[in-house]
C-alpha cells in the first residue's frame, strides 16, 4: 500500500496511520536537490512483533534502514531531484496472532529541518543573530523555490508548444489523407460508372 504525500507550502509533514499486522505501508514524495530532510517516528510496541523502517530513493539506494524500529530519527541530504520512499513494514512470526500498530511520523525539509540550536552554539550566535540567520535561510529557500517554479513553467510551455506543433502536423497529414482518399473514390466511381455506361 502506498500513501502519496502532497507537497504543501509548509516544510513540515506530520502523519499518523494504522499499520496492519504483516503488511507494509509506504509514503512517497518528490524532493529537490540539495535539500536536508529529517524524520522522527514512533511505532506502538506489540509483544512478539517487530517493525522495520526503510528510506530509499528511486534507484533503490538505502538512505536509512532499521530492522527493529520502534522509535527514532533519521536524516539525509538529497543529491538530486528524485522520488523518495519511506516504508514501514510489520513482521509477525508464524503462529503468532498479529495486532495492528499505530505509526506516527514527522518529516521536516529544508529550513525547518535545520537544528538552529546547534548552529547557534557552533557559530556563537546571539538570539537576534540567530533569528536573522533563520530569515536569511528562509529567504534563500523561497528564492530557490521560485526559480524552480519558473524552470518548471518554461519546461511545461516548451512541452505545450511541441505538442501543439505535432497536433497541427498530424491534422494536416490527416486532412491530406482524407482529400486523397476522397479524390481516389471519385475517380474510381467515375471509371466504374463509365464501364457500366451509366455516364459518358
Amino acid at each position: 500500500t502506498c500513501l502519496f504525500l502532497l507537497h504543501f507550502l509548509s516544510e513540515i509533514s506530520s502523519i499518523q496511520f494504522n499499520l496492519p499486522a504483516g503488511q507494509k505501508k509506504c509514503l512517497k514524495e518528490e524532493i529537490h536537490k540539495d535539500v536536508l530532510v529529517t524524520g522522527e517516528y514512533s511505532i506502538t510496541a506489540v509483544p512478539e512483533q517487530k517493525a522495520s523502517l526503510k528510506v530509499v530513493d528511486s534507484k533503490g539506494h538505502f538512505l536509512y534502514n532499521k530492522e527493529d524500529a520502534e522509535k527514532g530519527k533519521f536524516a539525509f541530504t538529497t543529491e538530486e531531484f528524485d522520488m523518495f520512499e519511506i516504508c514501514f513494514e510489520s513482521h509477525v512470526p508464524h503462529g503468532v496472532h498479529g495486532l495492528d500498530r499505530e505509526v506516527s511520523l514527522t518529516v521536516k525539509r529544508g529550513v525547518e529541518a535545520k537544528n538552529y540550536a546547534d548552529i547557534a552554539k557552533a557559530e556563537k550566535l546571539k538570539p537576534m543573530e540567530l533569528e536573522l540567520k533563520k530569515l536569511e535561510d528562509l529567504s534563500e529557500a523561497i528564492v530557490s523555490d521560485f526559480a524552480r517554479m519558473k524552470d518548471r513553467e518554461e519546461e511545461m510551455r516548451d512541452t505545450n508548444e511541441s505538442t501543439h506543433s505535432r497536433v497541427l502536423y498530424f491534422s494536416l497529414f490527416s486532412m491530406s489523407c482524407l482529400l486523397g482518399l476522397a479524390t481516389w473514390q471519385v475517380l474510381y466511381l467515375r471509371r466504374y460508372f463509365k464501364s457500366k455506361k451509366l455516364i459518358e
